[in-house]
């Protein structure tokens, strides 16, 4: 499957438009002769739309230059991602790649045809000195069938290549004053859907509620990373867990503000979909930790790395083989439905968040306090995790605070980052410690793991050097006045 960004721009115009001369406009040298396509695009989404809903469209095309498979989703303003695989033999099933692009959003709903769109159009490249073409215009007369009936209707669209966002501007200029208007659509399917493609819904009375919202941010997340976790992406892994640990430490710190037959057993969820990430994860992170110092000397592919990197590597082999199963499975799906129906609720809370931000943030400082007294690792891991809480409780109120917010957003970050490095140090010890076992009991020679043990204990002492300092910053009473 290819993927590839894309900026364009539409507009809507009337049938007997012309297209203005472009050229001198925006760098464009010359207009090049246009070519006529005839393009023939059957859209797929679920009975109630879900894609749409989504900004996202899937259609099978034939005719023009880049006949098959597409699916758009959405982007920033003007961009969208294309991803893009050829035509099969024919068939109209919706493959499997493109499934799991969009599982996270259609779940087990089936995919049907909903639009077929037939367009008649005429491009035009635009070029530069060099002969470099700067966009693509495209004059479209498009014919839509729905369920509803029949519509027609012509519009412009204009598709950068190897020019820049001042092309488009340009470009738009020109449009703008031979009698073109900005689309008063997102895209041609919304507009064949018109009143069949649901609202967005009713908006909230008053400001709206910084809990349900951070909330929903996190749901969003889990989604939107869905299909890099299926493709195998390390950093969507990544994101994908930190989502999901907001979204189930929300629910517990902000448990007022949910339905508790509802909220608790998704919190319980939650932590099942974590660790099914996290079980890939932290393999990576331990890859990383350990393997990188042994490949810059030269030990990489030595006995113990070698030992090293098996152990990992079936670690993370088997924990992608559980989440990928799981990620297909009735149950995961069911956790994403009950998550919609939980944050787009109304919201319960009738306290200030900030009241039990506050109280997170004060129950951390007395585990990290009491852990530094006692000098304990598993009391350590307890106040890291407490300040994790704490840091995405926070990140909820933070946004209402403006710049003080950021800021102690960002020195508990600090001070979580410390306390991290020094639990991936203790977890890296306790494999070391395992590696050894099994070294020793193969006959092999245990000293080098007891060096590399002896590493990482080193490294869990100089983070904790750090600790005071970032300790001392997250709790200047200027950073955390407007918490009340």
């Amino acid at each position: 499957m290819e993927s590839a960004t894309e900026t364009e721009r539409k507009y809507d115009v009337p049938a007997d438009f012309e297209l203005p001369p472009l050229t001198g406009v925006g760098g464009v040298s010359r207009a090049s002769d246009a070519e006529t396509h005839d393009l023939d695009a059957t859209y797929f989404d679920t009975e109630d739309l879900r894609l749409a809903r989504h900004r996202h469209t899937l259609r099978r095309r034939t005719g023009g230059s880049d006949a098959g498979w597409h699916l758009k989703t959405p982007g920033d303003g003007a961009t969208r991602t294309e991803h893009r695989l050829p035509l099969d033999s024919g068939t109209d099933e919706v493959p499997g790649p493109l499934q799991a692009e969009v599982r996270a959003i259609v779940r087990d709903r089936a995919l049907r045809p909903v639009a077929r769109l037939r367009t008649r159009r005429l491009e035009t490249p635009l070029r530069d000195a060099d002969g470099h073409t700067l966009a693509l215009v495209a004059q479209d007369v498009v014919t839509a069938e729905t369920d509803t009936g029949e519509q027609h209707w012509t519009e412009v669209e204009v598709e950068l290549v190897d020019g820049g966002r001042k092309v488009l501007t340009a470009v738009e200029r020109a449009l703008l004053a031979a009698g073109a208007t900005p689309a008063s659509g997102p895209s041609k399917l919304a507009r064949a859907l018109g009143d069949q493609l649901p609202g967005t819904g009713a908006p909230e009375d008053g400001a709206p509620d910084p809990v349900l919202g951070y909330a929903r941010d996190q749901r969003d997340a889990i989604a939107a990373f869905d299909p890099g976790v299926r493709r195998g992406e390390p950093e969507a892994v990544h994101k994908m867990r930190v989502a999901t640990r907001r979204l189930r430490s929300t629910l517990r710190t902000f448990r007022k503000w949910f339905p508790p037959q509802t909220a608790g057993p998704v919190v319980d969820e939650l932590k099942w979909l974590a660790q099914l990430l996290g079980d890939v994860r932290d393999a990576q992170v331990q890859s990383h930790k350990l393997l990188a110092p042994l490949d810059r000397e030269g030990l990489e592919f030595t006995g113990v790395g070698q030992r090293i990197r098996a152990r990992l590597e079936d670690q993370e082999t088997r924990g992608r083989a559980a989440l990928t199963e799981a990620l297909d499975g009735e149950r995961y799906l069911r956790l994403l439905d009950v998550l919609d129906a939980l944050v787009d609720a109304p919201a319960g809370g009738d306290g200030d968040p900030r009241r039990r931000t506050r109280k997170t943030l004060a129950k951390a400082d007395g585990l990290l306090d009491q852990a530094r007294a006692d000098g304990v690792d598993a009391e350590l891991h307890d106040a890291r995790k407490a300040y994790k809480r704490a840091r995405y409780a926070v990140e909820v109120v933070a946004p209402a605070a403006g710049r003080p917010g950021a800021k102690l957003v960002k020195k508990l970050t600090a001070l979580q980052d410390v306390l991290g490095a020094h639990q991936d140090s203790v977890v890296a010890r306790e494999l070391l410690r395992e590696l050894a076992g099994a070294a020793h009991a193969a006959g092999e020679d245990g000293f080098p793991y007891g060096l590399l043990y002896a590493r990482q204990e080193r490294v869990g002492e100089e983070t904790l050097e750090d600790l005071p300092a970032a300790v001392a910053a997250s709790r200047r009473p200027k950073l955390r006045h407007w918490l009340g």
